[in-house]
């Protein structure tokens, strides 16, 4: 099994350094062969230009040439993606949401009705599970709850086993457990 880390901490934001750390240990620990981190502030991944030419000029990939392409086909060939970002508003960093704004060559133009609602149709028979780790200082129910519920809204357009939740960064002595804690008990197909 392979999986991939997609850490959307911000440039000069070393908090997620040591979850980073632990989260390729657990995934390791737990029967992962390859676990690959990619700092995504450290590749040239330009703005989506919502230009539709991932899905009309060249089908499936993206028209610009640069680390957004790659990406793209790397998640599509693992089978877990951990989204590590911090919590922004109740939303996903910049960086993490430049990065997922240049995947959706993945899905096809065409849409469908899912459970009454319009999503676009899966491009490929199978996708990664996913598993967003979202980092914040402190409590903060009503981002926390913000947070969940993006979580719930983008698992429904990427078709797979999508869970997540919040991780306490003030708790540091306890951030091993809290992430065991987070990916042992989500549908992650760990051991």
């Amino acid at each position: 099994m392979k999986a991939l880390i997609l850490n959307g901490a911000l440039k000069d934001d070393n908090r997620m350094d040591s979850i980073n750390k632990f989260t390729e240990e657990v995934l390791t620990k737990e029967g992962y062969e390859v676990v690959e981190s990619i700092l995504l502030h450290e590749k040239k991944i330009g703005p989506c230009l919502g230009c539709f030419g991932c899905w009309i000029k060249t089908p499936g990939i993206c028209v610009i040439d640069d680390y957004g392409r790659v990406l793209a086909e790397t998640i599509i060939n693992r089978d877990l993606v951990v989204y590590l970002t911090p919590v922004t508003y109740g939303g996903y960093s910049s960086e993490l949401k430049k990065a997922l704004d240049r995947v959706i060559p993945l899905l096809l133009p065409f849409f469908k009705k899912v459970n009454g609602e319009i999503h676009h149709k899966e491009r490929y028979e199978s996708y990664p599970k996913v598993v967003v780790l979202g980092v914040m200082q402190g409590e903060d129910k009503d981002m926390e709850e913000i947070f969940n519920s993006l979580i719930k809204r983008n698992s429904l357009n990427f078709y797979n086993s999508f869970s997540g939740g919040v991780i306490y960064s003030n708790l540091e002595k306890d951030i091993k457990s809290q992430l065991e804690g987070k990916l042992k008990t989500m549908e992650v197909g760990i051991c």
